[in-house]
């Protein structure tokens, strides 16, 4: 409940569909905490030219409701079959897990995931490359970006204007769905690094195996943050984009030695010792911080 309530004139329009959208998102947002201007929205709906139509509608419900069916039907139509009490308790909760997880974990998205980690491990086993972690390595942090763009917006779940509207949207729904992806992204690649072999003798010391988490963890975040004002799929590029642009340029620009070692002292530079670790954990709690702050933000993110 609040001090300010809605003028009539502002419910009327609301009521007849000529109230701006900007201004009826504002309303709509007014009416889950005011009761009094709900009930007054409402009436105004009940007795405009919808409320005719609405007024049928009910009628036919009811109708529909009240309306027995034949004996014949009731008869012939073979008994649902219960399922006991825990088995259905569990089947909801497995498909509300699967659900809150994402499309991305319900697709291809996954799928690719274990390919990089076992392509790596092909590439360094099978092909005798030795530069299979650095790569692996550079494309780590961009992984779990490609994952949340994956799962989010009207190009990944056809519900998604009804689910981003409904009380469980919004932020909370993003922050699932890209917790699912760093479940599954982080401890499989990482595994993976951990398998590969070091580099060869004539490379330096690639970084270790688990110092791209709190990098991907702080460009996941951002992607998040940017995804407030430009969307989800257009932040998830500009995030991931910007990462291979400024590992790849200093890469492909330098000359002296071999690609993999000049990828191997940039992923050091970013990666190793105490200044990177402690920027991108710094950069991590920035971004959690303004997620905090612009939270109202996402309560309607890509249902345009």
């Amino acid at each position: 409940m609040t001090g300010w309530h809605a003028p009539d004139d502002l419910v009327t329009r609301y009521a007849d569909g000529s109230l701006p959208e900007t201004d009826a998102w504002s309303l709509e947002k007014h009416l889950e905490s005011c009761g009094p201007c709900a009930a007054r929205v409402s009436h105004a709906a009940r007795a405009g030219a919808a409320g005719v139509v609405l007024a049928q509608v009910r009628d036919a419900v009811l109708h529909a409701v009240r309306e027995p069916a034949p004996t014949t039907a009731r008869a012939s139509a073979p008994a649902p079959t219960r399922l006991p009490a825990p088995t259905r308790a569990a089947g909801g909760r497995l498909t509300r897990i699967v659900w809150a997880a994402g499309p991305a974990l319900r697709g291809a998205w996954a799928g690719a995931v274990v390919l990089v980690a076992v392509g790596a491990a092909a590439l360094a086993y099978g092909g005798g490359a030795a530069g299979a972690r650095p790569l692996l390595l550079a494309v780590a942090p961009v992984v779990p970006v490609t994952g949340v763009a994956l799962s989010y917006g009207r190009h990944a779940d056809p519900l998604h204007e009804i689910v981003a509207t409904s009380p469980s949207g919004g932020l909370r729904l993003l922050l699932m769905r890209t917790a699912a992806v760093l479940a599954v992204s982080l401890p499989l690649l990482t595994v993976a690094g951990l398998l590969l072999p070091p580099s060869g003798p004539h490379l330096p010391a690639a970084p270790a195996a688990a110092t791209w988490l709190l990098p991907g963890l702080a460009l996941t975040l951002a992607s998040l943050v940017l995804s407030g004002y430009v969307g989800c799929r257009t932040a998830t590029a500009v995030v991931g984009g910007g990462w291979l642009l400024a590992l790849a340029a200093p890469v492909l620009t330098a000359t002296g030695t071999g690609l993999t070692a000049r990828l191997v002292q940039q992923l050091s530079l970013y990666f190793t010792g105490a200044s990177p670790q402690a920027g991108w954990a710094a950069a991590a709690a920035l971004c959690a911080l303004l997620l905090a702050a612009r939270r109202s933000a996402y309560d309607r993110l890509e249902t345009m």
